[in-house]
């Protein structure tokens, strides 16, 4: 799950304006941070963000799917794939990526 220096350098710029985002390398990926928690994650060039009950269905009606880690392997993770819509629009992603991280924040 190999993440591109130039993908990844895109997502971070779309999250700027939120300030504080950071990324770390993470099995071929790169995790996303914010407050040393993390909210998303990036995998083949795609952004994943934190999901439970209270996000699920939004990602779900934009046709995201969850992230498998082993493509061979029935596993899912808690994250939903980034809609394209959402993540060309640095604003909305924001909003997105805050709602994720707010999930995270309450599991610590």
């Amino acid at each position: 799950m190999p993440a591109s220096a130039e993908f990844l350098a895109y997502v971070l710029d779309q999250l700027s304006g939120w300030g504080g985002v950071t990324a770390r390398k993470m099995f071929g990926g790169a995790g996303l941070y914010r407050d040393g928690t993390i909210f998303g994650l990036i995998a083949d060039d795609v952004a994943y963000l934190k999901v439970d009950d209270s996000n699920r269905q939004e990602f779900e009606q934009a046709g995201s799917s969850p992230f498998r880690p082993f493509p061979d392997k029935p596993t899912i993770m808690p994250y939903y794939e980034v809609p394209p819509d959402v993540l060309e629009v640095p604003d909305e992603l924001v909003t997105w990526a805050k709602r994720s991280l707010a999930i995270q924040k309450s599991r610590e």
